[in-house]
């Protein structure tokens, strides 16, 4: 074994250019596989926490403008939701709908602590905001059903907002008083902010804006959670029920789709998973493809080699080497090379994911009002990078299998010959 070795090096340094041109091909392929992938993992890893920010099994409901003329009236007309949407939804949907909720804003509000203060808006909510939106808590508490029903004066901040009113040592603003335009509200709980959800406003009660505001009975937003529709069918045909009934409070057509818009999260996910496969499933094609160029050039290589190589194969079948060790000989070059170069591959795959990683991954884009997280993550698992170079060590042999077979088997006579 050690004089097969040595000579494949001392072949390997005679024909430098073959061998390098060779190793190359081997290398790019399998670098350029986990390159790719781990760019797509990176950009899926974005999409699937922009995903994860709200519950799955949740909707949004809220109103549009009619699209078309109905019972004596326009189209074009705005569609305010209210409480008998709220409690058709509440009533006659249990089989489907666990818990409903509203959503009503108010803008152009300052608070203030002391001699500090931020302009932002007031979010009126139910206490199920929490659960949908993924609200984590820092300290204290979220707004609560005793605080609906007694229309009581608090609020919950987002942390950002917290140091805005107290820079050292936000959370002890929890328990204190605020100034909401002219009134005094209990901050009750602060939670952890999340710039990519585009907000300035601060939960209080639902029933409190609307009596503050004297708003009636209005809502800008129902939100719930529901259970029991798992496929896209299902939620469809749910949607068109439920937006006809919802229609039918405000006098529009039961098929105008303008007058009620729904964001349903659970068929938003299912088509991006969607997406997110299509996405895969390409970067997988494209490294696949980019792998078979690697082959390619080490079968080329291979068939030059042994071309180059005949007359010193006929030689030594003329003083009596055997077909299987021409056969053995070639193999084990292929091999070796494959293996070297594919480790090195892997290696510089491996190096550049990282630095991605340091260096773009968990990328944000800050717009001076938002957030948005573009690039998560852009590795790929050692198990992927091991299959990719043992892919490509696998077909390099059989790369060289077949020029070797064919210089085993030719005659000393005709290699002697071979120009």
């Amino acid at each position: 074994m050690r004089d097969i070795l040595g000579e494949i090096w001392s072949t390997a340094r005679r024909n430098k250019l073959r061998t390098i041109l060779t190793g190359f091909a081997v290398a790019w392929g399998i670098f350029m596989l986990i390159f790719l992938l781990g760019c797509g993992n990176g950009l899926i890893n974005a999409i699937t926490q922009s995903m994860d920010r709200y519950l799955d099994n949740s909707m949004m409901i809220g109103g549009g403008r009619t699209s078309k003329a109905y019972d004596g009236l326009s189209e074009g007309r705005r569609i305010q939701l209210d409480d008998r949407d709220i409690n058709a939804t509440n009533r006659e949907y249990t089989q489907y709908i666990d818990g409903v909720g509203a959503q009503i804003e108010k803008q152009g509000v300052t608070i203030s602590y002391g001699s500090n203060y931020f302009s932002g808006g007031l979010e009126g909510v139910y206490p199920n905001e929490q659960k949908i939106s993924k609200i984590e808590m820092l300290c204290g508490r979220f707004i609560n059903q005793t605080d609906l029903d007694t229309q009581r004066k608090c609020l919950v901040l987002d942390d950002a907002q917290a140091r805005e009113l107290c820079p050292n040592d936000y959370k002890s603003l929890l328990g204190q008083y605020v100034k909401v335009g002219a009134l005094a509200f209990r901050v009750v709980g602060i939670n952890k902010g999340d710039k990519s959800r585009f907000r300035t406003s601060v939960y209080i009660p639902f029933t409190t804006l609307r009596t503050m505001y004297n708003m009636g009975d209005k809502a800008d937003n129902i939100v719930f959670t529901f259970h029991g529709l798992e496929s896209e069918q299902a939620n469809e045909d749910f949607e068109k029920t439920y937006q006809a009934r919802l229609n039918s409070n405000h006098r529009a057509a039961p098929d105008d789709e303008s007058a009620i818009w729904i964001w349903n999260r659970f068929t938003e996910n299912m088509q991006m998973n969607k997406g997110i496969s299509i996405i895969h499933i390409a970067l997988w094609v494209i490294g696949i493809f980019t792998l078979l160029s690697g082959i390619v050039g080490v079968s080329n290589i291979m068939l030059i080699t042994v071309k180059e190589r005949t007359r010193e194969f006929g030689i030594r079948k003329a003083i009596g080497a055997s077909p299987a060790s021409i056969l053995r000989l070639i193999i084990i070059e292929s091999v070796l090379i494959t293996t070297f170069f594919g480790y090195i591959g892997m290696v510089l795959g491996i190096g550049a994911n990282l630095y991605m990683d340091a260096t773009i991954g968990h990328m944000k884009v800050n717009s001076g009002l938002f957030e948005a997280t573009m690039f998560v993550n852009p590795t790929v698992g050692l198990d992927v990078c091991v299959e990719a170079t043992l892919v490509m060590i696998i077909a390099g042999t059989l790369a060289g299998l077949v020029p070797a077979r064919k210089a085993a088997h030719i005659r000393p006579i005709e290699a002697l010959r071979a120009e």
